[in-house]
């Protein structure tokens, strides 16, 4: 809708959302059994509170065949959380509707012990499991299912549903000619299910309350699947039964265009948005949804047309109080998503709880009391003075958290510019950088005093600390010992040093033009692959070898495995699989296959280890081995502790500037009552 702002109210159903912000279904593995739990409420009432103008909870299914993940929603178990999130989102106005849906072949039978809905016998292309064909009395019983549950979300207080025929729901299978091969009236009218489901619920529950459609406009599979030609037609039939629209993107083999990385662009979905709301004309408002994690990108949207309301599901992840910044214009900034999907893509067999690796409170609002909103500051370590050694994400991060309760803090650091592994990984992930650039303007904005290129000593700290201040170690990580042997003259260099210098933009002077390159991943994770590719993208010859079966396991967490192997053989980058390095001479890389045993030699002019780091506690040990008194003094963070991601090295630094605030607080109730006593 041009000329208006992402802040502005929509009215939606006669019913008014205080924003064109849409917070949109997605596992959040915070329900208890199959319900919408506590935790999903105080989640939910937090985007709210941000100024979230609708906000759709996560989708339940309608029927108990369904149950795609452990803790998914069944629709009959949520009236109780769904009438509970109602009520905790009323007063900021939000319109609250319920994810309904089912899965169908794209489903599991891990837990139900069913077979598989779906409208033909087609396995599903990641499960590769066959599902049985839906008869006509199944078909009744997921249309019940819908009505049923709808009346029970509108029953409980909700201001409407969202139907879901998205990327992996059962109504977009039988959309699209790629899983539905029926001969009936539901394969050659291949839209009939949905029409009638819709037909049903809106009958069920009137035109007082919001029915929105998730819609997947455009399966990427043009031989068979939905196109975007096809998804015109479809909107312009289900237009009038509905009263809002989501285009998304994607199908059974381009699952990860739903919610994709930082490797795809940010709103990618912008030109099929387009041309759905062009196609309806002003005739249903519609939603963008496709990695829109930016303010000034949702408002441009806007403004040209493209949308009536924008989801920015992952941006609100980040940071729950995006509309409310952008509504006050102040200075400050929202925190930026990186699109890592690391923390918020949680559908896994490790049921990990959504959070976020820029805000580790996301998830955790009813376990984390210190939940507030940015840029307000209180005043409760006032006067307290912290030395934070380290500033990487840890220790910003730290130092943040302490700055807006007053502390004050200064963060000390040998290197020559701040961020840590931030703005090194950007080289090959440049979104991180932006997180990087967003911990340092906060920092500057608090008062932090950032101290670069000076490396504290053990007397430096034991002198901080007899003068009461408190101090944190973020002191990051180093190099492990290579697992191989390394012939004098071969050239070794670690992903950390060359990512280094590609930040640098020096990289030709650690890398010559044309190299062969063989970068070696024992890891298995985004690093390996990100030197990979920024070598490929300056025209060297790449291998990779891993002792893994395909190559970025770690990625499969991300849902960019597939993708990225993808990308990697359109690179021309050479995957030497089930393999293990085990020496560098001045010819090459000796590798040995994993189950043979056979040795090869690589030819190659660079090895760019990508291996484990280690933590850097040489100040730490010093410190403890000369007073073990120290170690319950000391607070640690982040890399030095154990080198693993960007999250727990946010994570721990605001759990050490929590410990901080927790000592200063107990101090300072002790110097209270003696004080009492005295009088």
């Amino acid at each position: 809708m041009a000329g208006t702002a992402l802040t502005d109210h929509v009215v939606l159903a006669g019913r008014r959302a205080p924003s064109r912000v849409l917070f949109g279904p997605h596992e959040t593995n915070l329900g208890q059994g199959r319900a919408i739990s506590e935790r999903h409420v105080a989640y939910y009432a937090r985007r709210s509170a941000g100024g979230t103008g609708v906000l759709v909870t996560e989708t339940a299914s309608v029927h108990d065949t369904d149950w795609p993940y452990e803790r998914a929603p069944l629709a009959q178990d949520c009236p109780p959380g769904w009438a509970a999130v109602a009520v905790a989102c009323k007063d900021q106005g939000t319109l609250v509707l319920a994810g309904l849906g089912h899965t169908g072949a794209q489903g599991s039978t891990a837990f139900s012990q069913q077979a598989l809905w779906a409208p033909s016998r087609v396995a599903d292309a990641a499960s590769r499991e066959m599902p049985v064909a839906m008869e006509p009395h199944d078909i009744d019983l997921l249309v019940a299912g819908f009505v049923r549950a709808a009346r029970l979300a509108v029953d409980s207080g909700l201001a409407g549903v969202e139907i879901d025929a998205g990327v992996g729901a059962l109504l977009r299978q039988f959309h699209s000619g790629l899983t539905n091969l029926r001969e009936d009236s539901y394969g050659q009218d291949r839209l009939m299910l949905t029409r009638e489901i819709l037909s049903a619920v809106r009958d069920e529950i009137g035109r007082d309350v919001v029915l929105s459609l998730r819609l997947s406009c455009d399966e990427l599979a043009p031989w068979a699947g939905v196109t975007p030609e096809m998804a015109l037609e479809q909107v312009r039939v289900l237009a009038p039964l509905l009263d809002l629209l989501v285009v998304v993107q994607g199908g059974p083999f381009t699952a990860s265009a739903y919610r994709p990385d930082a490797h795809a662009p940010a709103g990618h979905t912008i030109e099929l948005c387009r041309q759905i709301s062009v196609a309806l004309d002003g005739a249903l408002p519609v939603v963008l949804q496709g990695g829109v994690v930016d303010p000034d990108m949702a408002q441009s949207a806007l403004d040209d047309g493209v949308a009536d309301l924008v989801e920015m599901t992952r941006a609100l992840i980040a940071d729950a109080d995006l509309v409310a910044k952008v509504s006050a214009g102040t200075a400050v900034t929202v925190r930026p998503c990186v699109r890592c999907n690391q923390t918020c893509r949680v559908r896994d067999n490790r049921n990990p709880v959504v959070t976020c690796i820029g805000d580790p409170r996301s998830g955790h609002e009813i376990v984390d009391v210190d939940v507030d909103v940015e840029g307000t500051t209180s005043h409760e370590a006032q006067g307290h003075r912290v030395l934070v050694v380290g500033a990487g994400p840890a220790g910003l991060e730290c130092a943040r958290v302490l700055a807006a309760r007053g502390a004050s803090v200064r963060a000390v650091d040998a290197a020559d510019r701040a961020g840590g592994m931030l703005p090194v990984v950007a080289a090959g992930r440049q979104t991180f950088g932006d997180l990087s650039d967003w911990l340092v303007s906060e920092c500057n904005r608090l008062g932090v005093s950032v101290v670069l290129g000076s490396r504290l000593s053990p007397d430096d700290i034991r002198a901080a600390l007899s003068t009461g201040q408190s101090v944190v170690l973020a002191t990051g990580s180093r190099p492990s010992t290579p697992r191989y042997k390394i012939q004098d003259g071969a050239n070794v260099v670690t992903a950390t040093d060359l990512l280094h210098a590609a930040s640098r933009g020096t990289l030709s002077e650690v890398v010559g033009p044309g190299s062969r390159v063989l970068v070696d991943d024992p890891v298995g994770g985004p690093v390996g692959v990100a030197v990979v590719e920024l070598l490929a993208r300056h025209g060297h010859q790449v291998s990779i070898v891993t002792q893994d079966q395909i190559v970025g396991t770690g990625l499969s967490l991300s849902g960019d495995l597939a993708d990225a192997n993808a990308r990697l053989q359109r690179a021309g980058v050479v995957r030497v699989l089930s393999s293990v390095l085990r020496e560098v001479t001045v010819d090459g890389a000796v590798i040995e296959q994993r189950w043979t045993c056979e040795q090869r030699v690589i030819p190659t002019d660079l090895v760019v280890d990508a291996g484990h780091r280690l933590a850097e506690g040489q100040l730490y040990d010093a410190l403890v081995d000369a007073d073990a008194s120290l170690r319950n003094e000391l607070v640690r963070a982040g890399d030095c502790v154990a080198p693993r991601t960007v999250h727990e090295a946010i994570l721990e630094g605001r759990r050490a500037a929590l410990t901080v605030l927790s000592r200063v607080a107990t101090s300072r109730s002790r110097t209270r009552l003696r004080l009492e006593a005295v009088r």
